[in-house]
């Protein structure tokens, strides 16, 4: 998995580091590091490093100091260096003198440039960009690498509020924080640089596609259609039957085990999955081993008993769309569960559970829900955050927004059902099925593996569940 730590984890890190090596070798690491990157990225762009031209913006603090010395091994390889200090009296002493005795300049604006390095705030930077640096990054039109972090950005949650950098590549040392999976459009291409970290327990983690072949249910030969997990499918209406469809198509598809549909939309369903048992009410729908309930399913009085009557079971349930608004009048119909309870909002949904929406800070709001209910919840966007009531987190980044298109949560829900079904706990089924419904979603986009994409409905998402299945497990060690 891929891990991702808070800048006080970092500076703790760091601590014993700083105390036991020569003063400033830490930061020549780093920096080292970071002109390693700057100089592939001229050579990428432009063909050659020589000669070419980087600008430095430099703030206060360790930050400039990694930049101002990013700068002095770049002119080493002969690029012509420039720093623009945004606040001289305060620069890094002593970087801005190895940047001096290097041969670079100190300017007083930003002219051309093949690639600018945004070295203005650091991990520890809060707010938005001041307005004399916004001014300056306003006029940028060269690619940006960053120092850590895009400034303007904050490092823990992602969130910017107000002037930030936009950048081309983040440079980031000694681990990933949550920024650079939370806010991956501000951050570009992120590039780790090893600078020797002791590291605790990370904050949050990631599955790699690998990771999600490895542990997806794959029939053995001992298995049967019931070892592989039965799941009930509660959706659709009268004025909603495409709910039923999409959510039903999603269970086929992500396992092999068998799917029972239950509700007012059964011929429509049999009809398009025949594999399908369907029944017109929980009375007669036989057993499973985990409920999806709500996509499309409406809110009324019927629909709400049904919805208490599942949660009321001691079986898994993946709680969605039409439940949702349900149970944020009837929260104590999950806080007593002790079976798995997976509730898969997004932020309108989330505010209607909890009274506000998620806010900057994504994270912290889901753990909050989370802990507070003693679910696992899993609040969806392009970072999708996933929250157990233990603090347990893992998030996932979608790569795009293929998957933001009507329908696209009835499928998803139809794939977490399925894995909770196989016997996955809630958190891994949902950090799993997030990863494969979003390569799903891009698949369906680019079709063929065509160079572009195309805008896609739920339907073609759909239908590219197995594909994105194969490609996961393509990326294992082969032993299951």
């Amino acid at each position: 998995m891929r891990a991702y730590y808070t800048p006080e984890q970092i500076r703790n890190a760091e601590a014993p580091l700083l105390n036991s090596l020569p003063n400033g070798v830490l930061m020549r690491r780093a920096a080292y590091g970071l002109a390693t990157v700057v100089a592939a990225e001229l050579a990428a762009r432009t063909g050659g490093v020589a000669g070419r031209r980087v600008t430095i913006l430099v703030g206060t603090g360790d930050n400039g100091g990694d930049g101002l010395w990013a700068g002095a091994y770049l002119r080493r390889r002969g690029v012509s260096v420039s720093a623009l200090l945004l606040d001289p009296a305060r620069a890094h002493a002593e970087g801005l003198e190895a940047l001096r005795s290097s041969g670079g300049r100190v300017v007083t604006q930003c002219g051309p440039a093949d690639v600018v390095i945004d070295a203005i705030v650091g991990i520890s930077g809060r707010g938005p960009l001041r307005p004399d640096a916004a001014a300056v990054v306003a006029q940028i039109t060269a690619p940006i690498v960053s120092v850590d972090v895009p400034s303007g950005v904050d490092a823990e949650t992602g969130a910017a509020p107000g002037p930030a950098v936009t950048a081309d590549v983040t440079v980031t040392f000694g681990a990933r924080k949550p920024v650079h999976v939370l806010a991956v459009p501000r951050c570009g291409r992120v590039e780790l640089v090893d600078i020797g970290l002791t590291l605790p327990a990370p904050v949050m983690a990631s599955f790699e596609p690998a990771d999600v072949g490895n542990v997806w249910p794959i029939p053995t030969a001992s298995d049967d259609k019931y070892s592989q997990g039965v799941v009930g499918i509660l959706a659709g209406s009268a004025t909603f039957p495409g709910a039923a469809l999409l959510c039903v198509g999603a269970a086929v598809a992500a396992t092999s085990g068998m799917v029972r549909y239950v509700g007012s939309a059964g011929a429509e369903v049999v009809s398009h999955h025949p594999e399908v048992v369907a029944a017109p009410d929980l009375d007669v729908a036989g057993r499973v081993q985990a409920w999806v309930v709500g996509p499309g399913f409406g809110t009324d009085e019927p629909s709400a008993e049904t919805v208490r009557r599942v949660l009321e079971s001691d079986l898994p349930v993946v709680v969605d769309a039409d439940a949702l608004t349900i149970l944020a009048g009837n929260a104590q119909w999950v806080t007593g569960r002790t079976a798995p309870t997976l509730l898969t909002p997004h932020a309108g949904e989330f505010a209607r559970l909890t009274g506000s929406d998620p806010g900057p800070d994504r994270v912290g709001a889901v753990r909050d829900l989370a802990a507070r209910w003693g679910v696992t919840v899993l609040l969806k966007g392009r970072a999708t955050i996933i929250a157990d009531a233990d603090g347990t987190t893992f998030v996932s980044d979608a790569g795009g927004s293929a998957a933001s298109t009507a329908g696209s949560g009835d499928v998803l829900s139809g794939i977490l059902g399925a894995l909770l079904a196989s016997g996955m706990s809630p958190s891994t089924a949902a950090a799993c099925g997030a990863k494969v419904h979003a390569l799903a979603a891009a698949r369906a986009a680019h079709g063929s593996g065509g160079e572009f994409a195309a805008p896609v409905s739920a339907s073609p998402l759909c239908a590219s569940i197995s594909d994105a299945i194969r490609t996961v497990r393509s990326l294992t060690d082969g032993s299951r």
